[in-house]
């Protein structure tokens, strides 16, 4: 994507948001809408930070695989 992405991307993007887990779709809007560190979504939902931490990557993994981008190297699982 773009700096500044068209509106046809917009449309795609907020579809893949659409369209993930609820929970992850929850974690997802409080990082990057709402701005909360994991710390704070996990104090307020029940989670461990590292369940929050696990659940904002497969969040963005399933966001860039609904938009056909290649996940970065580093964020494979072996």
């Amino acid at each position: 994507m773009t700096k500044h992405p068209d509106a046809e991307q917009l449309k795609l993007l907020e579809r893949a948001i659409r369209k993930l887990p609820r929970r992850q779709r929850e974690i997802f809007c409080a990082v990057r809408c709402d701005d909360l560190s994991y710390e704070e979504i996990a104090e307020r939902t029940g989670l461990t930070v590292v369940e929050v931490e696990r659940l904002f990557a497969e969040a963005l993994l399933n966001i860039m695989r609904r938009l056909d981008l290649k996940p970065k190297r580093w964020w494979r699982f072996r």
